[in-house]
């Protein structure tokens, strides 16, 4: 969180949050109202100043006032360089604890940074890091591992740089409840809220 805005909430504390305005992609990119923000300033802003709430509700903190994030799959939208896994806001992921992979082969991790699912855009990466029995998954075994039902423990692992990382089946739909994140954050009872957001 950046300093101007850790002042702005101390100088105004209880400025009603924003809801249903703000949203992330399944590839990262954030939306205002379905749109989606171009603006390279913009989004480094929307980048530096995201983070969760004490009830798994992610937002972007604008000056005072928070947004909360619709989100169309994890808080952290996971994209390749090379070897290397960075987050949609630039944070590099080194140490996930848990991987699982959803009925549609989609990747999700528990990372450092909170939970994180692998773009769609990065197929070719996970293919190429996903391991078998015998080495690099071949077609069957993914099939194999995908016909699973949600909690079982497949045979792949997720192997780069130092990491081995046993994966499990989820479901998509549970992911949510099994990462602890809230996709479609609503206010709290009691919770002051905002129809706009601050000029």
């Amino acid at each position: 969180m950046e300093d101007w805005a850790l002042r702005a909430m101390a100088r105004w504390p209880n400025v009603p949050a924003l809801f249903g305005w703000l949203s992330l992609d399944r590839r990262g990119r954030w939306r205002i109202r379905g749109e989606l923000i171009s603006r390279p300033q913009i989004i480094d802003t929307f980048d530096r100043n995201y983070a969760a709430d004490e009830h798994s509700r992610w937002y972007f903190q604008n000056g005072p006032q928070r947004g909360y994030v619709q989100l169309e799959t994890a808080p952290l939208v996971l994209h390749a360089e090379g070897e290397a896994l960075r987050t949609h806001n630039g944070l590099a992921v080194e140490s996930p604890s848990a991987g699982w992979l959803d009925e549609d082969g989609g990747l999700w991790l528990a990372t450092e940074h909170g939970p994180a699912a692998l773009s769609d855009q990065e197929a070719e990466w996970l293919l190429a890091h996903l391991q078998g029995a015998q080495g690099l998954v071949d077609e069957a075994e993914l099939a194999t591992a995908l016909a699973l039902p949600a909690g079982a423990r497949t045979d792949l692992r997720l192997e780069w740089s130092t990491q081995a990382l046993p994966l499990q089946r989820l479901s998509r739909a549970e992911a949510p409840q099994v990462l602890g994140f809230v996709a479609e954050p609503q206010p709290q009872p009691g919770e002051k809220t905002s129809e706009r957001a601050p000029d």
